[in-house]
C-alpha cells in the first residue's frame, strides 16, 4: 500500500490516485492541472494554502486505503 507523506509530490498523488483530486479541490487548491501545483509537495501545497498537512495526510491515505491503491 502506498502511503503519503508532507514529502509526496501532489502529481504522483494524483497520478496514483487521482480519486484524491476532489478532497484538494475542496481545500482550495483548485489549479492541480497547473505544472506548480503538480511539482509542490503536500507541505508545501498545505503551507500556501493555510492548511494543516497531518490532518490533509490523514484523509489523503484513507481515501488512498480505501481504494486500494497500490
Amino acid at each position: 500500500m502506498v502511503t503519503i507523506t508532507k514529502e509526496t509530490i501532489i502529481g504522483d498523488i494524483l497520478d496514483i490516485a487521482p480519486q484524491t483530486a476532489p478532497l484538494f479541490m475542496a481545500i482550495g487548491m483548485h489549479c492541480l492541472g497547473c505544472p506548480a501545483s503538480r511539482g509542490e509537495t503536500v507541505e508545501e501545497a498545505c503551507m500556501v494554502h493555510g492548511i494543516d498537512p497531518e490532518e490533509l495526510l490523514e484523509e489523503l491515505n484513507k481515501q488512498i486505503a480505501a481504494g486500494d491503491v497500490q
